[in-house]
């Protein structure tokens, strides 16, 4: 691979490819763009107070956003088959971190979850890299459905299952029900039994409300988030100021920086809540502009989709297309007091690395499935060499 193919902005075989693709591709700097404008006017003030320096947070995500640019165009220029081929790794691999973060002394705490692993100086969030990982092997899973065996299937359930269950035990339970519900979306697109779909869908349901029953804190989100103003000041506070950043910001916006609710008022303005600020400064046009990208982004991955001849592939850019235009809907949603308050960032926009990375690895995906127009062979769960032997098996 050359040098210059690891550059996005110096890459010179974009010219070649699907129309698709250019679009997705520039949609995702205009995103990106779009991210780290208001995450400089979003962190600025907090990052002076905290760090000594406003731009401290800002510096630290052009960093992380210039290594995952990296990551994204080796994506983008290496055949979706070979990234298929070791996906399964991956995923055990931050499965396995997962459960690292349970384990005392280990696990590094924020707001009373164990979600990362300080490896000195970075933070690693294995629920966030998990995720497009996680998309990737269900679209080989359920995209041979029929051809594998139901050991093999079950096993993978009980894989994804561990991942949801220990996404939950840090406690997470916005990222473990995206996790569940993209699962889910990308079976319903395989075409599965709608008897083993309602089945899961229910179990799902029941789990999520055994979370909510256990956790006091969980429980008490869903209440304030019935009645923030009941308790303003209290357990419906973040709700409360993000909701008079949203109105605050009226037609037109507050304008670029001017924010009032940032200072100090609106709790996690620079992650968690990133769309209160960005509404509140740019106001009800700037929030319909950032939704019509989104509808634009969702369009685009849809008609990769159906013009993807590999049903693998197919299901890959639906997954990718579900996890990030779900995201950002779930995080407006609880801006927005559509849904109770969970800690789901804004992909692009929210401060993290570790979203960051997650975000331009799916967009990459993404972009490499509307480059591969062609269909190809299907990366196998189950070894040849193992397949042969089955079949001889079976001879006999």
């Amino acid at each position: 691979m050359k040098l210059r193919s690891l550059i996005p902005f110096f890459d010179d075989s974009v010219s070649t490819w699907a129309l698709e693709a250019r679009l997705l591709r520039w949609l995702t700097f205009l995103w990106l763009f779009f991210g780290l404008t208001i995450l400089f006017s979003a962190s600025y003030v907090v990052a002076d107070v905290r760090q000594g320096d406003g731009l401290y947070y800002f510096k630290r995500q052009i960093l992380w956003v210039l290594a995952s640019l990296i990551g994204f165009n080796i994506i983008v220029n290496r055949p979706l088959q070979k990234i298929l081929g070791i996906s399964h790794w991956l995923l055990g691999l931050f499965l396995l971190l997962i459960f690292v973060t349970l384990v005392p002394g280990l696990g590094k705490k924020a707001f009373d979850a164990a979600r990362w692993i300080a490896i000195g100086p970075i933070p690693i969030q294995p629920s966030e890299l998990i995720k497009p990982f996680l998309v990737l092997q269900s679209a080989r899973l359920f995209g041979q459905w029929e051809r594998l065996s139901w050991r093999v299937r079950l096993t993978w359930l009980g894989i994804f299952g561990l991942v949801i269950l220990g996404i939950l035990a840090q406690p997470n339970l916005s990222t473990a029900a995206l996790c569940g519900m993209t699962i889910w979306l990308i079976a319903l697109a395989a075409g599965l039994p709608y008897k083993y779909l309602a089945g899961t869908a229910i179990g799902g349901f029941l789990l999520a409300l055994l979370s909510i029953s256990i956790k006091e804190y969980q429980r008490r989100r869903v209440m304030s988030f019935l009645n923030p103003w009941a308790d303003a000041t209290g357990d419906g506070y973040q709700l409360v100021q993000s909701l008079l950043a949203i109105g605050s910001g009226k037609t037109w916006g507050a304008g670029f920086g001017m924010s009032q609710q940032k200072l100090f008022y609106l709790p996690i303005q620079d992650t968690d809540f990133i769309f209160a600020v960005f509404a509140e400064e740019f106001g009800f046009v700037g929030s319909i502009v950032l939704l019509t990208l989104l509808a634009l982004f969702a369009t685009l991955g849809l008609v990769v989709a159906l013009k993807a001849k590999n049903p693998v592939h197919r299901l890959v850019a639906m997954g990718i297309t579900i996890i990030m235009v779900g995201q950002s809907l779930l995080h407006i949603g609880v801006a927005t007091g559509a849904l109770p308050t969970t800690g789901l960032p804004l992909p692009m926009f929210s401060y993290g690395g570790n979203s960051m990375i997650a975000s331009l690895i799916g967009a990459g995906l993404l972009i490499r499935v509307a480059r591969e127009s062609s269909e190809a062979e299907v990366v196998p769960i189950r070894r040849p060499q193992m397949e042969k032997k089955r079949q001889r098996r079976r001879m006999f």
